[in-house]
């Protein structure tokens, strides 16, 4: 397999680069999302509206999705784009469809006026224009504090900025209008975000660990012991012929150094290749230089070992792994997503259809791999993969449209009800116009400043392959099913970075370097947020 291209490649050609018409492509998509979609609010808010307030409203929530996009999104498709599994372009049409798709189908069609009861602003008896600002504000401070956390690469929570904008908008509101002050804030709330600054990464990392370790010993290391004992230390088509080759070139071969073997190893850009520990003195390169040592007609004889049982993974391992995996992605849409559109299945339903989703994953699997036997095992294993990860990544794409695009829906149709209706609502309707203009929003931010997240999930945290692709965002999704049952503190973004570590340590190439401005991040993300929200909302307080 020839190596992938860098995840952020230099543009380098002509006006935008090389990319040209997909950026004015987008650009333009946007744009006509933008004015299209301020028309509609002019007209569902009403004529007694204030337009400049209106205006800003929009632009402070189109501005949060677009950055939920470029932060959130990004993340989630890191592990995918990473792996070489999906390129740039086909992550943003993966994205365009299953994000737009989730919140459009499955978006929260009611949304609580206070996201999350972090604050209680009931007590402040705020009027409806001041609760106005503050929901602009917590939009416009989250929104900025995750283009800069994005500009620097980190990884954040949506939903503890979006958190940390209304306490900070709330907060600052009732100490100048003498309604309230630091006793509003519900302390526990905090205590249980802090909480899951170490409770997310953590068990994220240890599901993963355990998932790519079992996947690496009985499914990768055969395919890997294959390909380091083919030929120059390839799964190649010279493996193949007669074992009459003359021996004299084999033993010329034999004293190749096991170093240059383990180069060529090092350069397979697949699944495999994450298989064997390549350092010097590691399984890896001890295997390459057996290889080199052994005749050819032991060595074929022994690569013939090794490709039977690689290929008898793949057929009967792979299948009840997918099985799994397809069962866990089902159970996250049928109790967490479907409800919104009126497919409230019963549990003994709702696990009937997960045990027939299981066993049809489970027949369609094996067929697949039965047919793949005609490739190379190399070729084999990271297509199985690759196409394993394509669903994992489609589904959390659906999933995240569906939930987190909340985090900039939910204030903003908080503004949007109050300044149709002149009152505070204990819940606001989420039309679909605004679902569908937020989920573009979120695309176009993946396209356009997305890419740093990318980088750091998808290579700067570690190397990565579809098979610690598939296995981190797997043991994300689980987990995040787990803590929705048992109702732990989590955030789906600090899951799917310790699931990435985890499948670091499990290859002994975590990069703890750079997760060290990406903790900190996570720690400052709600006062970073508050402190914007509390200056943004004293500005509007002035203004108007």
């Amino acid at each position: 397999m020839k190596a992938q291209p860098p995840i952020d490649a230099p543009v380098t050609a002509g006006f935008l680069g090389p990319d040209r018409n997909w950026h004015l492509s987008a650009g333009a998509v946007t744009a006509v999302t933008v004015i299209a979609f301020a028309i509609w609010s002019f007209g569902h808010a009403g004529a007694g509206v204030s337009p400049p307030l209106l205006l800003l409203a929009i632009a402070f929530g189109l501005f949060m999705a677009f950055n939920i996009g470029g932060n959130d999104v990004a993340n989630s498709f890191g592990t995918s784009v990473g792996a070489g599994t999906l390129t740039m372009k086909q992550a943003l049409m993966v994205a365009a469809v299953f994000e737009v798709s989730g919140a459009v189908l499955a978006g929260s069609s009611v949304t609580e006026t206070v996201r999350s009861g972090i604050v209680d602003i009931d007590s402040m008896h705020v009027d409806p224009q001041s609760f106005v600002y503050i929901m602009m504000s917590a939009l416009l401070g989250a929104a900025v504090w995750l283009l800069l956390a994005t500009k620097m690469g980190w990884p954040v929570s949506t939903t503890h900025a979006i958190i940390g904008g209304i306490v900070g908008a709330a907060v600052t509101t009732g100490l100048v209008t003498g309604t309230g002050g630091l006793e509003m804030v519900q302390w526990g709330e905090i205590g249980q975000i802090a909480i899951s600054w170490i409770l997310s990464p953590l068990l994220g990392g240890i599901v993963a660990f355990l998932l790519f370790g079992a996947i690496k010993r009985h499914i990768l290391a055969p395919a890997a012991r294959a390909i380091a004992l083919g030929s120059h230390g390839f799964d190649d088509a010279e493996d193949d012929d007669d074992d009459d080759e003359d021996e004299d070139e084999d033993e010329e071969r034999r004293h190749v150094p096991a170093s240059e073997r383990v180069s060529e190893l090092q350069q397979a850009a697949f699944a495999e290749s994450a298989a064997l520990d390549l350092t010097p003195g590691g399984p890896g390169a001890e295997l390459a230089a057996q290889a080199a040592g052994l005749s050819k007609k032991k060595r074929k004889a022994a690569r013939k070992i090794e490709r039977k049982a690689a290929y008898h993974a793949l057929e009967k391992r792979v299948p009840p792994l997918a099985a799994g995996a397809a069962v866990v992605i089902a159970a996250m849409l049928v109790f967490k997503g479907l409800k919104n559109v009126g497919l409230d299945l019963s549990l003994g339903g709702g696990i009937l259809l997960l045990i027939m989703v299981g066993i049809a994953v489970w027949m369609a699997v094996t067929v697949f791999a039965r047919a793949l036997k005609k490739q190379s095992i190399s070729r084999a294993t990271f297509i199985m993969f690759s196409w394993m990860q394509v669903f994992t990544a489609s589904a959390f794409a659906f999933s995240h449209g569906a939930n987190d695009i909340a985090n900039a829906v939910g204030p903003f149709a908080a503004v949007l009800d109050v300044l149709s209706t002149g009152e505070i609502s204990e819940e606001a309707a989420v039309p679909t116009a605004v679902l569908a203009a937020f989920g573009i929003a979120l695309i176009s931010g993946l396209w356009f400043v997305g890419r740093k997240v990318i980088a750091t999930v998808g290579s700067g945290l570690t190397s990565m392959h579809p098979s610690s692709g598939f296995a981190a965002e797997l043991a994300a999704a689980a987990v995040v099913m787990l803590a929705s049952v048992l109702g732990l503190p989590v955030s789906s973004t600090h899951i799917l970075i310790g699931a990435v570590l985890g499948v670091g340590i499990v290859n002994r190439a975590a990069n703890w370097k750079l997760m060290k401005p990406i903790a900190l991040a996570w720690v400052i993300t709600l006062p970073a947020a508050a402190s914007i929200g509390a200056v943004v909302v004293l500005v509007l307080r002035a203004i108007f």
